[in-house]
């Protein structure tokens, strides 16, 4: 910025000499900063041109609070959930053991029923030797009309029961081999046998009621005509105790 006319003579009328040459000066140094702001506004640089980011360049990502920017290629992948163990299948279910003579031995004893007028009486003895003993007597009137002697058998294939019908004297009533049934299932309250020849009995089923009593049922199917049916309720005898003898 340049001094005026109108000043420049008024410094000179005031100081001579000096004063020309305080005038000097102001004009050396106004002509000065003025060719330094030309150059200066000649020469600046144009601002470097920023080239922007390609188009498939992902921004990064940063957090709200003053962690490093995390790029979406570099940021760690959430953890997938770990899958269940795999659930243990059931343990397999106990195998079935096969009955035995000691199911039975409960049988064990002196029992006694009705049938009508009749009174029957049976004795089981304890297994022993892979068999249990067992009789069996019809009486009426005070008359023995039968008797009859039966076994269960204990066997590899199974349990089976035997038996063969006397008369007072022991004269067989069957001619032939003694009737046979098998097993066929058994419960702590049943007990079933099949006839797998003939129908006399078909079926015999003994059905545990209590402890001292039990149904004995007898299913005969003959050839011709109608099923029979033959059930009598058996009761537990106590054993008499033995008497004293005095001496």
């Amino acid at each position: 910025m340049a001094i005026g006319r109108s000043r420049r003579a008024d410094v000179c009328s005031r100081g001579g000499a000096f004063g020309a040459l305080l005038v000097l000066v102001l004009a050396l140094g106004m002509r000065a900063q003025e060719a330094k702001g030309a150059g200066t506004s000649s020469t600046a640089e144009p601002p470097p041109t920023v080239n922007p980011a390609p188009a498939t360049a992902e921004a990064p990502t940063r957090s709200t609070d003053d962690s490093p920017a995390i790029s979406p290629s570099t940021a760690p992948k959430a953890a997938k959930p770990e899958t269940d163990a795999a659930t243990p299948s059931p343990p397999p279910a106990p195998a079935q053991t096969k009955p035995t003579l000691a199911d039975f031995a409960w049988l064990a004893g002196r029992w006694q029923g009705a049938w009508g007028p009749r009174i029957a009486q049976q004795v089981w003895m304890p297994p022993k030797g892979g068999v249990m003993l067992g009789t069996f007597q019809l009486v009426e009137n005070g008359t023995t009309l039968v008797i009859e002697l039966f076994t269960l058998v204990e066997k590899p294939g199974g349990i089976s029961l035997y038996f063969r019908h006397f008369t007072p004297a022991l004269a067989p009533w069957e001619t032939s081999t003694p009737t046979v049934l098998n097993l066929a299932g058994s419960t702590p309250r049943a007990i079933e046998f099949d006839n797998p020849v003939d129908g006399e009995p078909k079926r015999a089923i003994i059905r545990r009621i209590e402890a001292d009593t039990y149904v004995s049922r007898s299913e005969i199917v003959p050839d011709k005509g109608d099923t029979q049916i033959i059930e009598i309720t058996y009761h537990r005898q106590k054993e008499a105790a033995p008497s004293k003898t005095k001496r």
